[in-house]
């Protein structure tokens, strides 16, 4: 073969890549939907998929560049992605049509990884079943029988906190308040001490530190599980489970078995899944398994501490730089301490008016999850719009950039718990805030989240003070390798004891 047929060859082969990589660019012009020009190979996420940066702020950027578009139209890789923008349009899409937009459109497997088959990620057959029979335990009842479990790991934290506080050095504080909700977690759901506070080493923490932590690996399996499903399937046949997912499995059946043995009932969130595994038939004919059971426990554990340690730690970061803020939450708290003495109640913690401002505000300027992610079951057409989209399709709804507006939220990158007082609340539209998500497949977990991190502050600023120091990151910059919302780097404060008589 000479070099002519060689470089014809190289030529032939470059031009049905270059064709396989691009041949779906023209899906969102067809269809009249603006966006930016797409990468072959790449699509719209090369400084995302290179760690410059996050999810978050990339649809920010877009969100702020077509502004005035109702969506936009971008590429994972050559896939296109939808990115809903107007705020009827998303309401459209998590209540008024959910059922056509009830899947995420997250790739699951059994065999490559047993865990991800939560409720977080199942399809809706799936999802449905499993969401009502567990729903009963996220209820307002339930979560006042737990309430004296999260106010006992919240005192916990703060004698832990002395030891730390001790040692006069600046505070990681999401190491610090995970610690805490990996606690709370553990008693509420499980019925473990998992002994985050009082065992450095403690193996839960350990755990779930790992499956946070964006190392290289764990980048890796994630883009492929996006990116390549069926290399990611079949990995289950080349690669071990993972420690974590043997760790997992494990304490989840051990903990079901153990109490089964020894006939011990809590009604929490094990004892949930027990009597599902004891009548499968409540599933319907979804199949009944140890990995599916444990997948539902383990997407609460880590829903439930890390989510809830970022905001803590959040609101921690914005009171020790607004200390006008600081002061007058602790004020309130004070005077609720007054009146009701130092037994916390969930009515004492509902009635915190100030707290809840503060909270929401939080959640406002940062999310956990930046956006919220949907995929259609069906061929659909947006309302009061020509743009069709068909079944399969990825949507996108962008949280960080709608809590983000300016013309939402004004001075947008101030903290000022005083946008969610009743007459600013009403004066908004319900899908201008939704850290949540909205509809049937809002967050299981909210309220429970809501109500360990309001506690956990309550508590922290009742006996400390924060404050900035040299080591606190001001600018707050988002770390582009983590899966939620965080900051590059952690979030260090001094805290010093309050001397009270």
């Amino acid at each position: 073969m000479g070099p002519f047929e060689i470089l014809c060859g190289l030529a032939a082969i470059i031009l049905t890549l270059y064709y396989f990589f691009t041949s779906t660019f023209d899906f969102w012009k067809s269809r009249g939907v603006r966006g930016p020009r797409p990468i072959p190979g790449l699509g719209n996420f090369k400084d995302v998929m290179l760690n410059k940066t996050s999810v978050g702020d990339y649809l920010a950027e877009m969100y702020n560049t077509y502004k005035d578009e109702p969506m936009i139209g971008i590429f994972a890789r050559k896939t296109p992605v939808l990115i809903v923008q107007d705020l009827d349009l998303i309401k459209d899409v998590l209540i008024k049509d959910f059922s056509v937009f009830a899947n995420r459109g997250i790739p699951t497997s059994e065999k490559a990884d047993p865990l991800s088959q939560h409720l977080f990620a199942l399809e809706p057959k799936r999802w449905r079943p499993l969401r009502m029979n567990l729903s009963p335990v996220f209820t307002s009842g339930k979560l006042k029988e737990m309430f004296s479990l999260i106010s006992e790991c919240a005192d916990n934290l703060v004698q832990y906190m002395e030891k730390v506080v001790s040692e006069n050095k600046p505070v990681e504080c999401r190491e610090l308040t995970a610690k805490y909700t990996t606690d709370v977690i553990g008693s509420c759901a499980f019925g473990i001490e998992m002994n985050a506070l009082s065992d450095e080493d403690s193996e839960f923490r350990t755990m779930g530190r790992k499956v946070f932590n964006p190392t290289w690996i764990n980048i890796l399996r994630m883009r492929i599980r996006q990116m390549f499903p069926w290399l990611y399937e079949l990995s289950a046949y080349v690669l071990p489970q993972t420690e974590t997912t043997k760790f997992f499995i494990r304490v989840i059946v051990d903990t079901m078995e153990y109490r089964e043995t020894n006939n011990i009932t809590r009604n929490d969130f094990i004892d949930m899944l027990r009597e599902l595994k004891k009548h499968p038939d409540k599933l319907g004919d979804i199949g009944m398994s140890d990995s599916l059971l444990a997948s539902q426990a383990f997407v609460f554990f880590l829903a439930g501490f890390e989510t809830s340690s970022t905001t803590i730690s959040n609101a921690l970061y914005e009171l020790a730089l607004n200390q006008k803020i600081q002061d007058n939450l602790r004020k309130e708290i004070d005077e609720v301490h007054a009146k009701h003495g130092r037994d916390l109640t969930y009515d004492n913690i509902k009635k915190m008016d100030y707290l809840d401002k503060v909270f929401k505000e939080t959640l406002r300027k940062y999310p956990p999850g930046t956006m919220l992610m949907r995929e259609s079951t069906s061929s659909y057409t947006f309302d009061g719009t020509k743009v069709s989209i068909p079944k399969g399709q990825k949507v996108w709804i962008p949280v960080y950039a709608i809590h983000r507006d300016p013309d939402i939220y004004p001075k947008p990158d101030v903290f000022d718990p005083e946008r969610f007082n009743e007459e600013a609340v009403r004066s908004r539209h319900p899908m201008a805030y939704i850290p949540f998500g909205d509809g049937p497949r809002n967050c299981i977990g909210a309220r429970f989240a809501v109500y360990q991190s309001k506690v956990g502050l309550v508590k922290i600023l009742r006996n400390y003070k924060v404050e900035t120091c040299e080591k606190t990151p001001i600018p707050y910059v988002n770390d582009p390798k983590a899966f939620i919302l965080a900051p590059k780097g952690g979030l260090h404060l001094k805290i010093t004891k309050i001397n009270r008589p």
